[in-house]
Order: structure tokens, then sequence, then C-alpha cells
């Protein structure tokens, strides 16, 4: 059987990563969609980065970009941003301490191949945080805003889970696309730890840069499998707790 399988922020949890393909029995037949934030938090960045480049030689792989990506690919073309080096940056930084220039080049190039969106043939978006373009993804004329903004899910949080998609007040911004899977901001923030869905949105970022596990789900089926909690599979790091 052929899935399409999406993952949330991965943050530098290598562990994380394999147990969930493993737990969801991933085969080279299942197509990967991965929603961005690859790196930051966790120590093996670099490692989960390599990991994605080959597994995405052996089967159907396609890669969001987060605003953390964005970030790291900043930081290896030589620009400093203290911000970023307090949420996450500074266990990446080390861990690229001892790798090679080529090693990083082969980094960049691919942070730079990374998607800002994907939209399938089932009118289902991809999109590491949302969009404003009240015309869509292709419309959205900061591109940025696509792996940094929060009102999409923010007005979803907000909306009368009771009204209807023909109310004048539905947002148009959902009407767009039949689902739309995201990731940026943690479910944690809302008390959950699981994929959750507002309208037609799923947010797959159960918190697995702070204390929360990693979620891999079926976007047909919705059923999804998740990884122990970060914390314990990294017991003698901090996280970005």
């Amino acid at each position: 059987m052929n899935r399409t399988l999406v993952i949330g922020d991965i943050h530098g949890g290598m562990r994380a990563l394999r147990q969930i393909l493993e737990r969801a029995n991933v085969t080279k037949n299942d197509m990967l969609i991965f929603l961005g934030d690859y790196v930051d938090g966790w120590s093996q960045s670099p490692e989960v980065l390599d990991f994605l480049m080959h597994l995405s030689t052996q089967q159907e792989c396609i890669f969001m970009r987060g605003n953390h990506d964005d970030l790291l690919r900043e930081w290896l073309g030589g620009k400093d941003n203290e911000l970023w080096f307090q949420h996450g940056g500074e266990a990446t930084i080390k861990a690229y301490a001892t790798l090679s220039e080529e090693t990083k080049k082969h980094h960049v190039t691919f942070l730079e191949s990374l998607h800002n969106y994907y939209l399938d043939a089932k009118n289902r978006l991809f999109v590491h945080a949302g969009f404003t373009s009240l015309h869509g993804v292709r419309s959205e004329h900061f591109p940025r805003l696509l792996f940094w903004e929060r009102t999409l899910w923010e007005t979803a949080l907000a909306l009368d889970p009771n009204m209807k998609t023909d109310n004048p007040s539905y947002p148009k911004r959902f009407g767009l696309y039949d689902e739309i899977f995201i990731g940026h901001t943690p479910v944690t923030r809302i008390g959950e730890t699981i994929p959750t869905q507002r309208a037609n949105i799923w947010n797959m970022d159960t918190g697995a840069a702070f204390l929360g596990p990693l979620s891999i789900l079926d976007v047909d089926s919705k059923e999804f499998w998740q990884s122990d909690p970060l914390p314990s599979l990294y017991p003698e790091e901090k996280g970005r707790n």
C-alpha cells in the first residue's frame, strides 16, 4: 500500500525521527512530506540533514522550508543572529563546530533546495507556518511568511467550531484548500501533544523541540504514530526547555 505520510518539526531529534519511521513501518513505497524545522534544539541537526538527504535517494520525499532551516542557511552563509542563538541555534552551532567545509556546503545546497509549500493533486496544502494572502500561497507577497507567520493557526483556534463553511464570517483562507497541514507553532501551547485539527487545518508540531514527541501522520486515514518525548531520548541534554 502506498501512503502519504506527513512529519512534524524535528528540531535536531534524530533519535525521534528514527523511532517514528520504525513505528509507522515506513517503506520505500511511502511518500514522505516533511514540514520543516529539521534543525535547532537537540544536538543532532547535522545528522538529521544527512539522513534526510540520503532518504530522498531511497524514496519520494518532499521537504518544506522551516524558519529554523532558513536561519541555519543564513548562518552557514556568514550571517550571525543572536536571537537564533538563544532559540535553538546554540546547539546547532556546537554540532557544526567539527564538520568539514565540504559537509557544510552539502547542507547549504540542501537547505537552498527546500520548498516554501507543496500542493498535491487533492488540493491539500503542506506549508511550514501558514499564509496571509486571501488568494492563497501562490499569491503570497512576502514568501518568508510561509515559514514564519502564525495567524492562520491562531485564527483556526479562535474559530467557532460550529461555524459552517458557507458562513460569511468563515475565513476565506481556509476555503481555498481541502486540508492544510502545518507545523511551526507547537500544539503543546494549547495543552495537546498529538496532531491537532482545527477547522480543516492539521497542526503537526507536537512539541519535539521542547517536552513533546515527534509525530508522523497518514494524511488519508489520519492514523498517526509518535516518538517518545524528546527529553527522554536525550537525557544528557536540556534542548530548548
